[in-house]
């Protein structure tokens, strides 16, 4: 717990009891029938202490960020939320059968919104860095997801209200119980506010007992009915599915769309000339069951991923690109400073990496790229960070994860997943198909090479460990060298030795006849091996919510008697790109639009056209709020004025003019400042009253 909120709780306990004690000192007076006066006098001191309790609540609502600030965000949200409806940016799906939790529809802006997001992904990613792209089902066999773990462990804990039924994801209960009281109940002593907040730290590692318990513990009901809770219990998130009619050949719809790059990188390293690195590229829907979804956009059961999967030499994660992001400098937020309960910083990027915070060029080069296109999107770069995952939160197999973390009104989220998952789904898939997803380096000369062997006893272990036995061979066959060697040495000496394995998440017992250790000289012409992965994940819902949150904000119109909505979107994503307005209703003006409205359209720029009555300043209001960045006026034959959403600053350009200068810059040829000291400014008239 932060130093200053833990002295604050102690002081406001302290405060509180003060109140307390001089509350019954003062109807211990009234009861013994003293004087009027030191009646007073007890009454002021009372009043002087909960002034001084006051003080310290405010302070201590402050420092947890509690109070106002709260409330501040909740209406913020909701003044996004209503405004992104009305104009049917996304709505929930099946409104009018009272919708579907979890599934929400996107409208023309939404879509386009959407459209533009993925096409600048596609040009930054696959374009610039030569990926390939692939397409695949979502419809996946059931042997897929079972080699890749995701029928055994895409779980979450999962408690059902005893009397309705109601199911509830039971770490979201637990962590909302401790935000609520760490937030809102001020008269917590500082030991119980250090408890829950280690409770929130160690939450992705409780078992389903040690939920149940603190469940229990903390007397956590359901919260629409107040009724017990069952015990925790898995549940999986896929949804299930049978392809074909027998019913014979169980699937499900996928949940990532990682699963179809890694069965086709044989044929991929074949097309890519059997050369490496190189990197597979998709976008596609992906499929969550979630228990209770809730948060909008951020928490749903289908959505849109994009995702890459970079093959890489496991001895050669350097990239000769690393040096355009090294440079860079943002939030990050390594493992050690959360540990130690500092905040995030900016980091050098390359200094990051020179420093073994980043573990290789290859993971850092991506995270400067996911930088960059999160910022050119119009993510505020002072509201993003890069969190590194704690030890708690890796996969055993995975060698270092990061995640690009947006803040928005409900706080710190998670939106881009950058992780180097070593090779392990490679591995997985090799195994369950019989199909080896390898590579090859050819030698000039034939090496001799000193090789790690380890064989486990397949026969040994399988009598051991039954059911278990696969998990502890892909355990001991993932042993690096100084593992096995000091294990070896162990069996040795020992004859047996203990053993981690983490997806048991337990110590086992490996016997001296289980495996075979041992070290030998080979000549070999060519090395074959797994490679590694490197695995940027974009959640694209939960970046484009919130890009709808940093986009937005209000403005007083001209009258001042009303608050305007405008998005601030960059024009690389706004919906649309510009409107045309004849400024009053007349044939001319009419004629001159609908001309400017084709050559924006031959230039391949999506506009609206407004020729309805309705005053200019009414028709600017209602485009700045779908975030239109340009509007072109019509107010004469042979010239226009061109308005920028933001600035509201306005220049006049010939008609023939008019479709290319909005080109330039919506293509990031030009900017609008370019623009401004270009054309002659124009100031609205009164009958060009803006807004």
């Amino acid at each position: 717990m932060d130093t200053s909120e833990k002295i604050l709780r102690q002081a406001f306990a302290e405060k509180q009891s003060a109140v307390e004690a001089q509350g019954h000192a003062v109807r211990a007076l009234k009861a013994a029938g003293a004087a009027k006066p030191e009646i007073d006098a007890a009454i002021e001191s009372l009043n002087g202490l909960k002034l001084e309790k006051a003080s310290i609540e405010r302070q201590l609502q402050a420092a947890i960020g509690g109070g106002d600030g709260s409330l501040n965000r909740e209406t913020f949200r909701q003044a996004v939320v209503n405004t992104l409806e009305r104009r049917l940016f996304y709505i929930p799906s099946f409104k009018i059968y009272r919708g579907v939790a979890g599934l929400y529809d996107y409208g023309p802006p939404g879509c386009a919104v959407k459209s533009n997001v993925l096409a600048f992904w596609r040009q930054h990613f696959v374009l610039e860095e030569n990926m390939l792209e692939v397409d695949c089902p979502c419809v996946t066999p059931e042997v897929v997801l079972k080699a890749s773990g995701h029928v055994d462990k895409f779980t979450d804990l999962m408690v059902k209200d005893e009397k309705t039924g109601t199911c509830y994801r039971a770490d979201h209960l637990l962590k909302d119980f401790c935000n609520e009281k760490l937030q809102k109940d001020l008269s917590i002593s500082p030991e119980k506010a250090a408890e829950l907040r280690h409770v929130l730290a160690v939450l992705d590692d409780l078992s389903s007992e040690q939920l149940g318990a603190k469940i229990k513990e903390y007397g956590i009901t359901a919260p629409d009915t107040k009724n017990p809770l069952s015990d925790p219990y898995p549940f999986n998130l896929m949804f299930q599915t049978s392809i074909g009619p027998s019913g014979l050949s169980p699937g499900y719809m996928r949940p990532e769309t990682a699963q179809g790059i890694f069965v086709n990188f044989k044929d991929l390293y074949y097309y890519n000339g059997n050369k490496l690195p190189f990197a597979a590229a998709q976008i596609g829907q992906a499929f969550r069951n979630e228990i209770s979804p809730r948060q909008g956009l951020l928490r749903v059961r289908e959505f849109t991923l994009a995702e890459i999967e970079h093959f890489v030499d496991p001895e050669n994660k350097s990239h000769p690109k690393f040096s355009e992001v090294a440079n860079l400098e943002f939030l990050m937020f390594p493992r050690e400073e959360q540990m130690s309960g500092h905040s995030a910083k900016r980091i050098p990027l390359g200094e990051a990496v020179s420093r073994g915070i980043v573990n290789n060029e290859t993971l850092g080069y991506f995270i400067g790229r996911v930088y960059l296109f999160l910022t050119r999107l119009g993510i505020d770069k002072d509201r993003l960070r890069f969190r590194q995952h704690l030890a708690n939160e890796m996969a055993h197999y995975a060698a270092d994860c990061w995640d690009a973390e947006i803040e928005c009104s409900y706080g710190w989220i998670e939106c881009v997943g950058i992780a180097d998952r070593s090779a392990y789904d490679l591995r997985a898939h090799s195994e369950k198909s019989g199909v080896a997803l390898v590579a090859q380096e050819k030698f000039l000369e034939p090496r001799e090479v000193e090789k790690l062997v380890i064989n486990p006893v397949k026969k040994e272990l399988g009598l051991a460990f039954k059911g278990n036995q696969r998990m502890v061979v892909e355990a001991l066959e993932a042993m690096n060298e100084k593992e096995a060697l000091e294990m070896k040495a162990t069996l040795e000496s020992k004859e047996e030795s203990p053993f981690y394995v983490c997806t048991l998440g337990k110590n086992v017992t490996i016997k001296k006849n289980m495996v075979t250790i041992s070290k030998e000289i080979k000549k070999e012409h060519q090395r074959v091996f797994t490679p590694s992965v490197i695995e940027p994940s974009f959640g694209i819902g939960r970046i484009i919510f919130c890009l709808f949150e940093h986009s937005f904000y209000t403005r007083p119109s001209k009258a001042g008697d009303e608050q305007l909505n405008v998005f601030r979107f960059p024009p690389l994503v706004a919906p649309i790109k510009c409107t045309v307005f004849p400024l009053v209703q007349q044939q001319q003006y009419e004629e001159v639009a609908k001309v400017i409205s084709q050559s924006l359209t031959t230039a391949g720029i999506s506009h609206k056209i407004d020729i309805t009555g309705t005053s200019i300043g009414k028709r600017y209001a209602r485009t700045d709020e779908l975030g239109v960045p340009f509007a072109i006026t019509v107010d004469s034959a042979s010239s226009v004025t061109i308005r920028e959403r933001d600035s509201k600053d306005q220049v006049r350009v010939n008609v023939g003019e008019a479709a290319l200068v909005v080109k330039e810059v919506t293509d990031g040829r030009q900017t609008w400042a370019d623009v401004w000291s270009t054309f002659p400014h124009h100031s609205a008239g009164s009958a060009e009253a803006d807004e």
